[in-house]
């Protein structure tokens, strides 16, 4: 037997066989993500928006297939459904708004103005409440602003008192919660502007706050539009918070929470409302043409 003999029956790696092979190279990427996305994620909003027009037997509590809009219907017409769903949208832009406003002077300043030492401690306390466990900081919130708290316990001696538990508090821990996937993206892209633009409007006679309005606003734009898809989005899903800081405070993840075993197909009529709103945001946005440049 040859020594080429040897070499073709001789077993060739997997290496080999996708490089030849650029579509069983395809394949092999994304087979396992594709199955995530629909077997998983794909099927289970479509089970749940069939689940939507099913009914509830109000005696036995059980789930009956079917077709039906009530469902739909109560959304609209049941005062209470819907002013939850406006007063979450309200609580949502509230808080994209907030973290927006706070993030460009903090990126200004951190790219900017503060020196290397203090831009790291600046770093470290933006990201700060990425490194602690979600009802973490849930909790140390509500022990800030309860009624017995910090925040009224430090400032008593000024005759201040902090707003209690309410829709205040919710939007003041969805800031907190929120406010590093806004303020990130935004660091980042102003790092990249280079600082003949900051010396050129300075030089012409605009000041610290024009310049960011009119020059600094304008080429965040793209960041700022990425970090309020995270904000908005997740403030919408999000009602652990007003469950512990919000008082009497109900948000749409309230109202699904309540009926996911009660009625599930009004829990999924529910579930679509934030589905909608998010991509009638992002349609909006893309209107604007600010999604181009992202």
């Amino acid at each position: 037997m040859s020594t080429q003999t040897v070499r073709e029956r001789a077993p060739r790696p997997i290496s080999t066989a996708l490089y030849r092979h650029p579509k069983g190279r395809l394949a092999s990427l994304l087979t396992l993500p594709m199955v995530w996305l629909v077997g998983v994620y794909i099927l289970s909003l479509a089970i749940m928006l069939i689940t939507a027009f099913w009914t509830t037997d109000p005696f036995t509590s059980r789930v009956k297939p079917g077709f039906t809009l009530e469902n739909f219907t109560q959304l609209i017409t049941v005062p209470a459904y819907a002013m939850t769903a406006l007063r979450t949208l309200g609580i949502a832009l509230a808080v994209t708004l907030i973290c927006a406003l706070f993030s460009i002077p903090l990126a200004v300043f951190m790219s900017q103005v503060a020196g290397p030492k203090l831009r790291a401690v600046l770093a470290i306390l933006v990201t700060l409440p990425l490194w602690a466990g979600y009802l973490v900081k849930i909790i140390g919130m509500r022990l800030v602003w309860t009624e017995n708290g910090f925040f009224n316990w430090a400032l008593e001696p000024l005759g201040i008192h902090g707003p209690g538990l309410g829709v205040l508090t919710v939007i003041f821990t969805l800031v907190y919660l929120w406010f590093p996937y806004m303020a990130i993206p935004v660091y980042s892209a102003i790092s990249q502007i280079p600082a003949n633009l900051f010396d050129a409007s300075s030089d012409l006679g605009a000041r610290g706050f024009r310049t960011i309005r009119t020059v600094v606003t304008p080429l965040l734009l793209p960041s700022l539009i990425a970090g309020s898809v995270f904000t908005f989005s997740l403030s919408l899903g999000d009602f652990i918070a007003a469950m512990y800081v919000g008082g009497s405070t109900q948000m749409i993840g309230s109202i699904i929470a309540q009926n996911i075993n009660l009625n599930p197909p009004l829990a999924a009529a529910f579930s679509f409302v934030p589905i909608v709103l998010v991509i009638a945001y992002l349609a909006a946005v893309r209107r604007t043409g600010a999604l181009n440049n992202l």
